[in-house]
């Protein structure tokens, strides 16, 4: 088989989960929020669309500890957030200028 370009050169993934019983979920930290945050700010800057971006809702993906999680593949990159400045900085860095946002890495021991 052909080696094809990937449909989009980067797909972030949101935790939106919300867990019963006080267990450590990603949705009440403000999950939505930062989804929506960095869906808009990627369309102002032109960066959705086949060939671009794409940004996804997600259920639980099992680092709850780190939360809010967000991870970016291809790279499998894996961000814990905590307000619109961090969401706006992963959109200028990583999305659209492809450099990793080190200060926001999730630490690589983090599960669930």
């Amino acid at each position: 088989m052909e080696n094809q370009s990937p449909y989009y050169e980067r797909h972030i993934f949101f935790c939106l989960n919300q867990r019963e019983g006080g267990e450590a979920c990603c949705a009440p930290h403000g999950a939505q929020a930062a989804f929506d945050r960095c869906k808009s700010q990627a369309k102002a800057q032109g960066l959705l669309g086949a060939g671009k971006v794409r940004v996804n809702k997600a259920g639980c993906l099992d680092r709850c500890a780190g939360g809010p999680i967000a991870v970016v593949y291809p790279e499998g990159v894996w961000y814990s957030y905590v307000d619109q400045s961090d969401i706006d900085e992963i959109v200028e860095s990583h999305l659209r200028d492809g450099v990793v946002v080190e200060r926001l890495l999730t630490p690589p021991t983090v599960g669930r």
